[in-house]
């Protein structure tokens, strides 16, 4: 019995998240025969759980009267990026942006709404049922109607240019361990990175590992920057991962369920009072607007609690959010839940949360310094008072005092989305090689390609990386018709 059902393709797609799912169904209407890939047993990838793309000039955009300059979204994209983002990817990014939208609309995706995220510009296109509508309820039927090749539990193990320009890929059966090799005259790398390959990250970012908390489909674990490494592909622009700022480590639960969760929220993402492992504050908190900034602070620091008292968690209640996270908990959102979520962690003794009537005993509980404790919860409440804050230059808005017991403190790890980076790959999304030369007919596509990101992401312009999933793999398709 055979893996795949033919021996030869014109294209296969390694990854069956957005950019696998657009490669592959632009390579179908395009009149390819083709084989999309994926390792595990469900399709989607952490895709799935994204909540919507980025646009430029986009229809929704013109209905609603937004309009956003591309050429100052890219100045302001590879500034921030300390101009290791490749100014050229970015430009034909952005100027492909409203027509990626347009695709995904004409293939059925159903876009809700556009909105902005934080601080950010209102370039974030929300699609009804998260990414897992997108692919599931439009992208992925069509391909398979139209004749397309989807194998799950099938991983691509091995890679190999032959002479004749096609390439080899070896297939493994995930079920059984057997393997089998195909032929194609177009390879699409779009595996989703490396985030859950805990030796690749040791290797290639300085994380602190321990503390990070990746929330994906825990599929993302570099096969695809392996593939293409193994070519000659060159490595390029790795270290980097999507962080977001605050996040409850329950180890009773998988970590994407804390997402929906009004106390992580209220815990991580608001801008309120955190203290490092000695009690001090460190940084200035409504640095969670910007989400990636939020988890680089946090790893400024060995600990970091998050402070909350009763009536702020009675004020979120009623008033609503500071910041809210995506789309899973919106910012603005009355915390009707908040209490109730707080008395069952601390009833279940999750580990992440600590509850005392009085500050002293809060630093008791927690083995923070007491004295230094209470006088920072002091020092805080007094520009509270104020209305300014002398240390970091809060805005006075977020300067809510800590004085109604009983008081929480929250033990802070650093979430992550995913990697971004990984091959050297030039505007079409060809993979190139040490020399800079296009490896012929490999391409690379969403977090396993490089030129997007420097160290950090930039969630000003909510929804590039999902966006240039999608984007990327259907550039690569759209280029592979020409190689074609």
């Amino acid at each position: 019995m055979t893996i795949a059902a033919k021996d030869k393709y014109d294209v296969v797609v390694v990854g069956s998240g957005a950019a696998g799912q657009a490669a592959a169904l632009t390579a179908q209407e395009n009149g390819a025969s083709v084989l999309l890939l994926e390792k595990g047993r469900t399709t989607g990838g952490s895709a799935n759980y994204s909540e919507g793309i980025f646009a430029v000039g986009s229809y929704l955009q013109k209905e609603k009267g937004i309009e956003v300059s591309g050429t100052d979204v890219l100045k302001e994209e590879v500034e921030y990026s300390k101009y290791k983002a490749d100014s050229r990817i970015w430009r034909k990014y952005v100027d492909t942006s409203a027509e990626n939208v347009q695709w995904l609309a004409n293939e059925g995706v159903v876009f809700e709404r556009v909105q902005a995220m934080g601080a950010g510009e209102a370039t974030w296109h929300i699609y009804e049922g998260f990414g897992y509508g997108a692919i599931h309820k439009a992208l992925e039927p069509k391909f398979l109607k139209l004749g397309g090749e989807l194998l799950t539990s099938t991983a691509a193990v091995a890679l190999k240019l032959n002479e004749d320009g096609s390439k080899t890929i070896t297939l493994r059966n995930e079920a059984d361990g057997t393997t089998e090799d195909v032929t194609a005259k177009v390879v699409v790398l779009a595996a989703g990175g490396y985030l859950n390959n805990k030796e690749m990250m040791a290797e290639e970012t300085d994380y602190d590992l321990s503390r990070m908390i990746p929330v994906s489909s825990g599929k993302g674990t570099g096969d695809g920057l392996r593939l293409g490494w193994s070519v000659g592909g060159r490595k390029y622009g790795t270290g980097m991962a999507m962080l977001f700022g605050g996040y409850l480590d329950d180890p009773d639960q998988p970590y994407f369920k804390m997402m929906s969760s009004q106390m992580n929220v209220a815990a991580g993402q608001q801008p309120l009072l955190w203290v490092n492992e000695d009690g001090e504050r460190f940084v200035d908190e409504s640095v969670i607007y910007n989400f990636s900034y939020a988890g680089n602070a946090l790893y400024t620091q060995n600990e970091v609690y998050s402070i909350l008292d009763t009536g702020v968690i009675e004020k979120m209640a009623k008033d609503g959010n500071y910041m809210g996270l995506g789309v899973y908990v919106e910012r603005g959102d009355k915390m009707d839940n908040l209490a109730a979520e707080i008395d069952q962690a601390v009833a279940d003794k999750k580990p992440f949360i600590f509850k005392a009537d009085t500050i002293e005993e809060l630093a008791e509980k927690t083995g923070l310094p007491k004295d230094q404790l209470t006088a920072t919860i002091a020092r805080y409440n007094g520009f509270a008072a104020k209305g300014e804050d002398e240390d970091f230059g809060k805005e006075a808005d977020y300067l809510v005092a800590v004085e109604k017991g009983p008081f929480y403190a929250f033990k802070l790890n650093i979430g992550a989305f995913c990697t971004m980076g990984g091959l050297k790959v030039n505007v079409n999304n060809e993979v190139e090689d040490e020399k800079g030369k296009v490896i012929p007919g490999l391409y690379a596509a969403g977090n396993d390609a490089s030129g997007l990101t420097g160290d950090t992401y930039g969630p000003n312009m909510p929804g590039t990386c999902a966006g240039y999933a999608f984007y990327s793999g259907r550039n690569a398709a759209l280029d592979a018709q020409k190689y074609l």
